[in-house]
């Protein structure tokens, strides 16, 4: 990872946290053209390990780590993001695997970043 991509990395584990009360363990990012490409591990505590146990725990677990992840990102804009990489956040992409604890989030920028990773 570049330095920037580090910072990135950062920013997203703060603002999870800050939103969430936990942000994953490890985040890797990659900038493609317009997007951020989070790769993480370690986002599950260990009550939502349990509640992944009952019968329709991961369904619910998986609309929480997923919808509404990408809703609190529309409500609370990642300014912070954007300042870094001189770009309007305009989407997001997620998506988990409950059962290895990993997930992927593709954050859509308004305007190619690839230039700011040199």
């Amino acid at each position: 990872m570049t330095k920037l991509e580090a910072e990135f990395s950062n920013l997203v584990k703060a603002f999870r946290k800050k939103h969430m009360g936990k942000g994953p363990r490890e985040i890797r990012t990659t900038f493609c053209r317009n997007w951020a490409i989070c790769e993480m591990e370690g986002h599950l505590s260990p009550v939502e390990k349990f509640i992944a146990t009952a019968t329709d725990g991961k369904q619910a677990l998986r609309t929480a780590r997923t919808e509404m992840v990408k809703e609190m990102y529309r409500t609370h804009r990642p300014v912070e993001m954007e300042e870094l990489l001189g770009a309007r956040f305009v989407d997001l992409f997620v998506d988990i695997d409950l059962d290895q604890d990993i997930g992927m989030s593709i954050f859509v920028f308004d305007r190619d970043i690839p230039h700011k990773t040199g």
